[in-house]
């Protein structure tokens, strides 16, 4: 790695270079078996499972997928929860050097057969009243066996735990059928997996893009990035001990974020992940008082819930050493009042599905700057090009597209060679707009698509955004740029109140005013009681935009 501006900024003893272990996802679960066999690797609502059972789980599911034809290479889609099939069922995948296929539950029909279709997956394991929809896609994809994983199955028993008995009347019967298999029967009579040779390079995953500027695509996330990923995460948070701590994983693992930030991570450092299968504020909070969990990972809108919800303001949280934030970016006033109130700072990181999560970081435990998402991690470079040729290098404090350059880069999109075509000698065009200060520290403006053009200016969202969070009672808000026949775009905001507070469109707007250009002010505000969100809790910026274009034209 070439010396960069920002290695500067990296806390000593921190190295820009790393010597990368070519070691395999399920090489790595082994060895952490091996050292920690005892250490409790999940914990589900008060279940807990160690390493060395998770191991020997994992082999015989590897036994039973063996059993049913999957072989090195087949695609197999996983429609789960943050529960331990899910964690079993991937590390089985990968032990036979099967591809593990990422989906959310939530998936409407019509978005689940394009995934399934997209990635040519032969089986499905999935939640239990998932199977019908599932089964009823099999004519339609390559989808040949189910597997059909029940919720209970890891959980205690629910006494009187009313977050267990809500997990609990989620249950639903399958009804024996051929080519439909139960989780349980297959785990206790898997055998010995056959050994296959895994590559380093040979993929594990398909995550899908999260669909926000598009038709999503899945992009091929392999052992070699996966790896590098979590060996460059523990070379950035030092001070954490391997077997010690604890992790909340709210991130959905079928997301690159928790798949890699939370599941992969902790099972490299062998620590307890705390499963939440369903991340409402409540049970959020009441899982961080019990099990009080060193380092907290979220996303922005997960902590302005926590800081709006009357229990957390309450609690004691002294025990968070840190918290990582991703998936988009924090308010600042956001970032204020956590601090204010926890006492922890949120360290906020960037990366995307293509990056396996990770491109750059805000030094751990050195100097952050509010408003950035930090500098690049080790063995990554990054560069700031014009927005109109996308090949012009931009000096310091320039605002163009983002290029990020490293291990954990994907190397393109399957069965999409017009999209991998994008990648251009490792580099990757990010779709993010954003600059490079005089220290190497990366600031985001907004998204390439997301630029709102208004008389001629160029608006950029996230800069309203952050002046609407700091009215006082606004809990969330988003802006878009809708056609005007004259300006040809005008702004609109989108604001959700806090509870129990009122405003006026006039109100928010003579706010705006006061801190803002006129032509950045909103022209128009809507007040909703909530906006739509991506399974990470991203605020869909453009499905706002395409409901308010569909209202005019109806109008």
């Amino acid at each position: 790695m070439e010396e960069r501006i920002w290695h500067k900024a990296y806390v000593a003893g921190v190295s820009p270079t790393l010597d990368i272990e070519r070691i395999t996802l399920y090489e790595i679960l082994a060895r952490t078996a091996a050292r920690y066999p005892e250490q409790v690797a999940l914990i589900m609502m008060g279940t807990e499972i160690t390493y060395r059972q998770l191991h020997a789980n994992v082999d015989r599911f590897a036994g039973a997928l063996a059993g049913l034809g999957i072989r090195k290479g087949d695609k197999v889609a996983l429609i789960l929860a943050n529960m331990p099939q899910m964690v079993i069922a991937t590390y089985a995948l990968f032990r036979l050097g099967a591809v593990a296929v990422m989906n959310n539950p939530l998936y409407t029909e019509t978005e689940l057969e394009h995934n399934l279709r997209q990635s040519e997956a032969r089986m499905a394991v999935c939640l239990d009243f998932l199977v019908p929809r599932v089964l009823s896609l099999k004519d339609r994809t390559r989808l040949e066996a189910v597997v059909a994983c029940h919720i209970r199955e890891y959980l205690p028993d629910p006494g009187n735990d009313p977050f267990v008995q809500e997990l609990y009347a989620l249950h639903m019967d399958v009804s024996p059928q051929e080519g439909v298999y139960e989780f349980r029967a297959l785990l206790e009579g898997g055998g010995t997996p056959p050994e296959t040779r895994v590559a380093f390079d040979d993929p594990a995953a398909f995550i899908f893009t999260g669909g926000t500027t598009g038709v999503s695509k899945a992009v091929v996330i392999s052992h070699a990035n996966s790896s590098t990923v979590v060996q460059q995460f523990k070379e950035w948070i030092f001070d954490a001990e391997d077997g010690t701590e604890r992790l909340l994983a709210v991130l959905p693992f079928f997301h690159v974020a928790g798949y890699t930030d939370i599941m992969n991570n902790a099972i490299y450092r062998g620590w307890t992940a705390v499963l939440v299968p369903r991340p409402t504020p409540d049970v959020i909070i009441a899982l961080t008082l019990k099990y009080r969990p060193g380092l907290f990972g979220g996303v922005p809108t997960m902590f302005v819930g926590l800081l709006n919800n009357p229990k957390f303001k309450s609690a004691k949280l002294d025990f968070i050493k840190g918290c990582l934030s991703g998936a988009a970016p924090v308010a600042l006033e956001t970032i204020r009042v956590w601090e204010e109130a926890t006492g922890s700072t949120i360290v906020e990181l960037y990366g995307l599905t293509e990056t396996s999560a990770l491109a750059t970081f805000n030094p751990w435990r050195g100097k952050t700057k509010l408003g950035s998402v930090g500098v690049p991690v080790p063995e990554t470079d990054c560069r700031i090009v014009d927005l109109d040729t996308g090949t012009r290098d931009l000096k310091l404090g320039e605002t163009g597209e983002i290029l990020i350059k490293g291990p954990q880069v994907t190397r393109g999109y399957y069965n999409d060679p017009e999209a991998t075509a994008s990648i251009r000698d490792g580099w990757l065009a990010t779709g993010d707009i954003g600059y490079l200060d005089d220290e190497g520290y990366l600031f985001i403006v907004d998204r390439k698509k997301d630029v709102i053009i208004a008389g001629g200016y160029n608006i950029y969202p996230r800069e309203v955004d952050e002046i609407l969070y700091e009215h006082p009672k606004v809990q969330a808000a988003c802006v878009v740029g809708i056609p005007d026949a004259y300006r040809g775009e005008t702004v609109k905001a989108f604001v959700v109140l806090k509870a129990g507070q009122t405003a006026t469109e006039e109100e928010i707007v003579a706010f705006c005013r006061e801190k803002l250009a006129a032509y950045k002010v909103p022209k128009s505000v809507e007040f909703r009681t909530e906006l739509p969100q991506t399974s990470v809790g991203k605020i869909l910026r453009r499905a706002l935009r395409d409901e308010e274009i569909t209202r005019q034209k109806g109008a």
